[in-house]
Formats: structure tokens, sequence, C-alpha cells
């Protein structure tokens, strides 16, 4: 070790990956499965947002939330499941599911596909150079012969308001990470981290007001899938405002309640409120501006992930924008990992649509589930996407409790299923699926949306009966005529 402040003898490989979330523990994978020597630095918890704060324990605050709300709408079942969640053992296992906030299980995992875990924070100091700043302060120099990967995410985005500070508002991190259910919460934003937070803490047992700018909720999706799920929201109690923006906070009391002013002139109490109103790139602190470019941008990469004007420097995941989901990271990762290899082999890069080393499907075909009650979720294009690229479609719909499966599934059905088809190529742009366990479905639109399965084809792939899959049948039908 050295004395804070100097640099140590720098170390070499051939790839180092800033960031140890699921995007950069998978460059680090595939660049070691190719025989790349790896470095992997990280400043938190190696397993990164999606194991800590995103995905793990969202979805295991929401698991048991679905899972009741499932089981009261079966007979003879629903009687048994009327009473509350119990809130301890919905957050114990929350934080089972994120190894209560230690990721020994994650860094063995890095270390046993043989790549070199550097704690610390990384800056890039020069092309092809990252600078590690240990938590003691120390300095240690890595240098990469073929690639640098920024796997570094994005940071939930709070507004400039008046009284921001004094309120110490919620980000996602806080209300996954909560130790108890807060009385009132509101919830300022309406896109997929705002339902699912309402809804697992109505359930919880918070009263939760959301706020929303716009018109309705999961604006990127088809608008019904928004309407769906806001009914749902208010039959279980949660109030839902539209067209109205926060103007200021004010908590005078540290523990004490916050009030929080509207653009119309209402105020709103509550005893936490979050802020669910977008994400920011992490690369403010990265040293961009040591090889040319802005400190805070996006990083815009090609399809191999390779940031435009640069030959070593790859960008994946949520830092590049293009499509902000873990899976999609990852899916960019395994793509990058490859580029990187072929590269360092000089062997062919094939970056041509849909090629080994593209992510076309960031493009085409991202898939995406939203795991409120009903669940909602889509992949490819929406209607007024479709419509706006220029292609040629007509959207074909399907009322998901006509489906025999539905009703077997649970009394009063309530759901909806939309397939985009491309008129000229009679393919799948992109499908939207609405209702209790939909979710599962997911996958089978994404590989007709993936691979371009001509509808002709479609008609041959038998759905199981009676299952809620047998709507695909419906909806081929319903476009044959």
């Amino acid at each position: 070790m050295t004395d804070a402040g100097k640099i140590s003898e720098g170390s070499s490989y051939d790839v180092v990956v800033i960031g140890a979330g699921p995007v950069g523990e998978n460059v680090a994978d595939r660049a070691r499965a190719a025989g790349l020597t790896t470095a992997v630095v990280e400043s938190e918890l190696v397993g990164g947002e999606c194991s800590y704060w995103a995905c793990m324990p969202s979805k295991a605050l929401l698991r048991p939330v679905v899972a009741r709300a499932d089981a009261r709408r079966v007979p003879g079942l629903s009687a048994a499941v009327q009473g509350p969640l119990d809130v301890g053992a919905v957050l114990a296992k929350r934080d089972d599911e994120t190894s209560h906030w230690k990721d020994d299980g994650q860094v063995a995992w890095l270390e046993s596909v043989g790549a070199d875990v550097h704690r610390g924070t990384g800056r890039l100091t020069g092309p092809r150079e990252v600078t590690v700043t240990a938590p003691d302060g120390t300095e240690h120099r890595l240098t990469a012969r073929h690639a640098v990967a920024v796997c570094t995410g994005t940071r939930a985005v709070v507004p400039a308001l008046p009284g921001i500070a004094e309120a110490r508002p919620w980000t996602s991190r806080e209300a996954t990470s909560a130790k108890e259910a807060p009385g009132r919460l509101v919830i300022v934003g309406g896109g997929v981290v705002g339902v699912e937070m309402a809804t697992a803490w109505q359930a919880l047992g918070s009263e939760v007001t959301l706020l929303i700018r716009g018109g309705g909720l999961l604006p990127k999706m088809e608008p019904f899938a928004g309407e769906l799920v806001a009914d749902a929201l208010r039959e279980a109690g949660a109030t839902i405002r539209t067209g109205v923006s926060v103007t200021a906070l004010h908590r005078p009391a540290p523990g004490g309640p916050v009030t929080v002013e509207l653009d119309d002139g209402d105020r709103v109490e509550a005893d936490e409120i979050l802020f669910a109103t977008g994400r920011a790139p992490r690369t403010d602190e990265l040293g961009l501006e040591t090889i040319g470019l802005e400190p805070g941008s996006w990083l815009t990469v090609d399809d191999s992930c390779l940031v435009e004007g640069t030959d070593w420097l790859y960008a994946v995941g949520d830092v590049n924008h293009r499509a902000l989901l873990t899976h999609q990271g990852k899916y960019q990762a395994r793509i990058a990992g490859a580029a990187i290899a072929a590269r360092a082999e000089k062997a062919p890069v094939d970056t041509g649509p849909w090629g080994a080393h593209a992510a076309t499907a960031d493009h085409a075909a991202v898939p995406q589930v939203v795991f409120t009650d009903p669940e909602a979720a889509s992949v490819g294009l929406t209607l007024a996407e479709a419509e706006r690229a220029g292609h040629r479609v007509r959207a074909v719909d399907y009322d998901l409790a006509s489906v025999a499966g539905s009703g077997l599934y649970a009394d009063g059905y309530r759901g909806r299923a939309r397939m985009i088809v491309d008129l000229d190529r009679e393919i799948l742009l992109g499908v939207t699926f609405v209702g209790p366990g939909i979710g599962e479905l997911l996958h089978s639109a994404t590989v007709a949306v993936a691979g371009e399965v001509p509808v002709d084809r479609l008609w041959h792939a038998v759905p199981a009966y009676p299952t809620i899959s047998e709507v695909w049948l419906r909806l081929l039908e319903t476009f044959r005529g």
C-alpha cells in the first residue's frame, strides 16, 4: 500500500471493468471465458443496484402482494386469505433476498471466474487507464491492453425544489430498503418504480397517494396498461391525482410529517415522500474529461457497445441509455464481452442486425414486466411508436377474460392483450399483455418479435388448453377475421 494521495505501481490487464453490478459481472464473465485477464472495480456492493436496491428487493416486496391478490380471486381459497399481510415476514424475506446488504457471495462468484476485484472508486485518467481510489485513500493505477468497460449504471434524479433538502425524500433505494411501512406515503411519478412501490406499500399498510404530472400511469406502454393498473390501485385504496406537479416541500421537524405543495394550490401531508421521476448516468466523477468526453453525460455507443469515437472504451447497461433494464444490460454485456474478445483476437466482428456482436434487441425487442396487480408486460413497439416510425401496422386486441384459462385462473379476471402486426412483412413488431399472471407469457412474445416469426408460421404454434396462453390463438383468429 502507498500513502494516501500517492499512486502505486500499476497493474495491467486485458480488460478493466468499472462497476460490478449484473452488467459488469457479465462483461467480466465473458472476457474471462475468452481467456482475457480481467479486473473489476466496485465502489459500493458487488452485485449493484439490482441486487440490493432495485430488482431483487422490490420483487420480494411485491411477490406476497400479488400472490394474495390472486388467491383472493379463487373460490375455496379466498376466505382464507382476507387478512393483512405479515409485514415483518415480508420485510425479512426482502432482507434475505438482498443477502442483508452484504456482497460476500457475489465477490466469491467473481473471483471464481478468475476476475480480480478492486474495491474503490474507478476513474479514467487517460486512454486505457483507470485509477482506483481505495476506501483508505490510497490509489492504484490499472491499465487495459484491449478494453475498458464502463458499467456504472444510473442514479435516481431528485428535482431541485424549495425545501427538498429538509424533506429528505425517498428515492427508489429508500423505498425498497425501508424497515417499516410509513403511515402515509406520497409517490411522485407514474412510471414503473412509482406503480410498483405504490402496489407494494399500499398492501403493506401505507396510505398511498400518487402524484402524476401527465395524464396516466405507465406512459411508455400502451395506454390501456396504465388504465388497468390505475383501476386496481384505486380499488386497493390508493389515491391517484393526474395533471399535477409538486412545487415545494416543507418538513420543519426531522422525523415529522412532510407537506407537499402542488401547482393547483392544494397541499398533501405525508410521513414519507418518494420521488420516482427518472434516472441520470453515473458518469459525473468518471474522468470522462481526460478522454475528451463530457462528465455526467450518457455515453453513446454502437451496437457492440463501443463508445463512439474510440476503439477501446465500452459503455454497457443503463449508462448508455439504450434500454434501462437489468436483463437488457446483461444482454448487452454478453454482446460486448464477445465483441471485446473478437477484437482482441483480431477475429471478424459481426455487427450486422442480429449478429453475434450486435445488441439489435435494444432497438426491436426489449421485454419488460411490471410486477403490479394486474401485471403489465410488453415487448417491442407500441402502436404509437410503430406509427411514428412509419410502419404500416394494425393493432389486434383481445379481451384476456374471454380465454378459458383466465376464468380458471381467477374469478372476475380482467385483462387485455394487443399485438402490433407489420402489414407489409406480416410479422409482429410488438406485443402487450395486462392481467393477473401474464408475466410468464412475455417470453413467447419476445421470441416471436425477436425471431420475426411470420404470422402464418405462428398459426402453427398451438397453445395448450386450457391456459391463458390460448390468447395467442385468439389474437391470430382476430387478425385473420
